[in-house]
């Protein structure tokens, strides 16, 4: 079985098993985990240049920065899930 993968954006895409958030980045504890992350070498910038519309974060602790907005990332997410689900499928199209 492949892996599904979420798109975040400029043909980047994240394993949606290791998702385990995906938050708006306008928030001070967003800006610190965002500045954290940087620090420890698990930042990952998908934002191809342009503003950081959410942030996408990992079980393994990797922060992944994207241009797309939120509830966009959200509902690719969620459409990826549903078809997962037996009988399902059909409701993500």
């Amino acid at each position: 079985m492949a892996a599904k993968l979420l798109n975040v954006g400029f043909g980047n895409m994240v394993a949606v098993a290791r998702v385990i958030a995906i938050v708006d980045p306008g928030s001070a504890p967003m800006k610190r985990l965002k500045d954290e992350a940087k620090q420890a070498g698990k930042l990952v910038d998908a934002t191809n240049g342009r503003r950081t519309r959410s942030i996408i974060v990992t079980d393994s602790d990797h922060v992944v920065l994207s241009a797309i907005q939120t509830e966009t990332i959200a509902q690719r997410f969620e459409a990826d899930v549903l078809s997962d689900r037996p009988g399902r499928g059909s409701q993500a199209e």
